[in-house]
């Protein structure tokens, strides 16, 4: 008989479970499609990936660059992140810049200030560029609607297109990773898992992670019932009150379009304690970008979003 805890129990709690299921998910890309890359953003849900990524092939190394498809509107300290963090992996760091296209005159900034949308023709040109066949995505199922029905392998034709409605089966941990020329496949290795999950692996795993993510006190204004940081994107507008609260942050979106969150919440173990009783979805509660509309995520996935 196996005693919960002993020497000899063999069972895996949650996390590790969903730990091996990924780590599977990134040795059979590997094997599978002959040009992959892992796309980092810095948040939260990248940097489990890059662990996760990092643990699959040890003791060598990540055997893919990284890319990041950056607005220019970041947070400057998720920029250094991300920056030293392929440093210190010695993993290649490739970045699509949206600036460069709107320069270029490939892309045209839209009148709302959310460079969302014309994030995915830069992607786009970066995939084919460097004809990569396989891009690793942090997205998960229970951020929203289009990302709970897509695939852990989800199909993109030769225009970078997701077709909702022709999806590939996908029975236990038989992914089809099968494609021709110029076709690609979009890879979620954390579909399955949640919001806590993730802040639960990084408390365990110690994960280093971009301040921001902690409670500080930063002059914030409210506006359409968000707080948003003051920063060189958010600047007050007239009628607009500047007031000093103590905040974090729960996603890393756009600084000009993600807002922050009251809370007390300064260390990993009070983030985690704080994710497992709030009501509210990270995405809802934060990004000013997503109240575009219901379908809004499945707009963009379509046309070749992440």
């Amino acid at each position: 008989m196996t005693v919960p805890g002993s020497a000899h129990d063999y069972r895996l709690s949650q996390l590790q479970s969903l730990e091996a299921e990924s780590i599977h998910i990134f040795r059979e890309v590997v094997a599978e499609l002959e040009r992959p890359v892992l796309l980092f953003s810095g948040g939260k849900d990248s940097i489990v990936m890059l662990r996760l990524a990092e643990k699959a092939f040890w003791p060598a190394r990540i055997p893919f660059p990284v890319m990041h498809v950056d607005t220019g509107l970041n947070f400057p300290e998720v920029l250094e992140f991300r920056d030293r963090r392929a440093q210190e992996l010695g993993v290649q760091l490739l970045v699509a810049s949206v600036p460069d296209a709107i320069e270029r005159g490939t892309v045209r900034e839209e009148p709302n200030g959310s460079r969302n949308r014309i994030q995915t023709p830069v992607l786009l040109e970066a995939v084919e560029k460097h004809r990569f066949t396989a891009l690793f995505g942090g997205a998960r199922r229970d951020e929203e609607k289009a990302r709970a029905k897509e695939r852990v392998f989800s199909f993109r034709d030769d225009f970078g297109q997701w077709d909702p409605k022709n999806q590939r089966p996908e029975l236990w941990n038989l992914y089809n990773g099968r494609i021709h020329l110029g076709e690609s496949i979009r890879v979620f290795p954390l579909s399955n898992w949640t919001e806590l999950d993730i802040w639960s692996y990084i408390a365990a795993e110690q994960i280093d992670i971009p301040a921001l993510y902690l409670a500080h006190e930063r002059e914030v204004v409210e506006r359409d019932g968000m707080l948003y940081a003051v920063n060189e994107f958010v600047v007050p507008r007239e009628g607009e009150t500047v007031t000093t609260e103590r905040v974090r942050y729960r996603t890393m979106g756009d600084a000009n379009l993600t807002a922050a969150v009251r809370s007390d919440a300064d260390t990993l173990d009070k983030v985690v304690a704080e994710v497992a009783t709030t009501r509210l979805t990270e995405r809802g509660a934060t990004r000013g970008d997503d109240r575009v509309s219901e379908a809004a995520m499945e707009d963009r996935k379509r046309e070749g979003y992440f």
